[in-house]
């Protein structure tokens, strides 16, 4: 029953709250929304689990599928939308899904989420196959949207993960991956935009981040594939280069010319001296890596 969720029930510290200020509402809310970090801490070992197998579906070409409904199918529709000009990936290496499709992003379709058959349909619709990885992103672990999908999914032998606020998910019995994150009752009972949506959005961050820099999109802490595609970014990139091989702004922004704005490309050119011709050989010779390209390269190695 949906009232025996820990998401429906009532918190004992807001149970109240409606007689307060609005000084002491917030209070009561940052002290709930402190509990987060806690919660999705003690699912690191289950994420960092996923994480390695999206890293390997990512590697043979598959991709990385997000599924929700409601506030759920929203934060993975926005994790999945900033990959690309973050980390230079293509549109299709991470997607979105949410019940109801586009309009569903900007105002409530509230039954989308019971047809099960559209989650399935929609996995269909862009290409899921066995070699990619479906994420089911739901508070209370219930909509059938979602279930509808991650058993479409598992059929095919994909890789299968749940992202869920509350022990008893339904979507946990479909998933390899189970992530209950554990934040308790909502100050509003009910409201999985809250605390669940957080704790969800605080879990979809590190699941890309973490594939990222496993990727070598990441150079020490810098976000060296992001696509320049504005001034905003042309200028982030200069200060990447800048930072990542210790030159002035003039040479950052010659070397990003030179590689065809690609702050990758440019980094190796100016620290190591060489020309893009060459750092594109060593960017795909040891995968992506500047680390690794970097050390190579100074111990002589030319593969």
């Amino acid at each position: 029953m949906l009232e025996d969720l820990t998401t429906e029930q009532q918190n004992p510290a807001s149970l109240d709250i409606d007689a307060k200020p609005a000084r002491e509402i917030l209070a009561i809310i940052n002290a709930e929304d402190r509990k987060v970090p806690l919660a999705v801490e003690a699912c690191l070992d289950v994420v960092a689990s996923l994480v390695d197998d999206v890293v390997e579906a990512f590697k043979k070409g598959g991709k990385l599928v997000y599924i929700g409904a409601g506030s759920s199918g929203r934060l993975g529709v926005l994790d999945a939308s900033e990959c690309p000009p973050t980390y230079g990936t293509p549109r299709e290496m991470v997607q979105g899904l949410i019940a109801g499709g586009r309009e569903a992003l900007v105002r409530s379709i509230e039954n989308a989420e019971d047809d099960a058959e559209a989650g399935a349909r929609d996995l269909d619709r862009i290409g899921f196959g066995p070699g990619d990885v479906l994420i089911g992103i739901t508070a209370s672990g219930q909509a059938p949207y979602v279930l509808g999908a991650m058993e479409h999914a598992a059929k095919m032998g994909a890789v299968v993960a749940a992202l869920s606020c509350n022990a008893s998910s339904v979507t946990f019995g479909l998933a390899k991956h189970k992530i209950y994150v554990d934040v308790g009752p909502e100050v509003v009972a009910g409201s999985t935009r809250m605390k669940a949506g957080t704790a969800q959005k605080l879990v979809l961050n590190m699941i890309t981040t973490a594939s990222m820099i496993r990727l070598g999109k990441v150079y020490r802490n810098l976000m060296i594939d992001l696509v320049p595609v504005n001034k905003k970014l042309i200028e982030r990139s200069k200060g990447l280069i800048m930072k990542a091989a210790g030159c002035d702004r003039d040479t950052a922004a010659v070397a990003l010319a030179r590689s065809g704005n690609r702050p990758k490309i440019a980094i190796l050119m100016v620290l190591l001296g060489i020309g893009e011709e060459e750092a594109e050989g060593l960017v795909a010779s040891h995968d992506g890596h500047l680390t690794l390209a970097i050390d190579a390269y100074r111990a002589g190695v030319r593969d």
